[in-house]
């Protein structure tokens, strides 16, 4: 006689596929080009900062767009796999997990280091005049804080995309 199945059972884990098969349903799903825009801009963001002089509170920017990069890089690694399950303690929550990260730390991060490359360029702005010779790094500190906004505003979309999907009563993101 089979044991009795236990009164709440744990969120269902991916399907069982081979260590290097794609989890098609998140590519249909909108997470998936939110994710890559995220990735996209997020790169452009930090390079930007990266490649160009920077000091004081650009390191900090710098510091908040690399921390918020890698991290979405490895939610979209683990949800293009599907192999959400095998991280400890966050696998069984993946869809409110995904959502801390896109709300609290992705679109914080990026606001914030938006907010510090948009004071620079300002900062800056003088040298953005018509005849003015010298080095001036406005528009590497413009370009790095339109990035680091749009970044932020993606990761807020998906941040609510994920809440939607939570209220609506699903366990996953897709």
């Amino acid at each position: 006689m089979p044991p009795p199945a236990p009164p709440t059972a744990p969120p269902p884990g991916p399907p069982a596929r081979g260590p290097l098969s794609l989890h098609r349903p998140f590519l249909r799903s909108p997470l998936a080009p939110l994710r890559l825009g995220q990735l996209l801009l997020g790169a452009a963001c930090w390079g930007t900062v990266a490649a160009h002089k920077y000091e004081g509170a650009a390191h900090f920017a710098l510091f908040a767009a690399v921390l918020a990069w890698l991290l979405a890089l490895a939610l979209t690694g683990l949800s293009l796999l599907g192999r959400w399950a095998l991280v400890p303690l966050l696998g069984a929550r993946w869809l409110l997990a995904n959502a801390a990260h896109d709300l609290l730390l992705g679109a914080g991060l990026y606001a914030a280091a938006a907010g510090v490359m948009g004071h620079k360029a300002e900062r800056n702005s003088y040298c953005n005049l018509r005849g003015y010779s010298q080095p001036c790094l406005y528009r590497a500190y413009l370009a790095a804080a339109v990035c680091a906004a749009l970044a932020a505003a993606l990761h807020l979309l998906s941040g609510l995309y994920c809440l939607a999907r939570r209220c609506r009563g699903h366990r996953d993101i897709v």
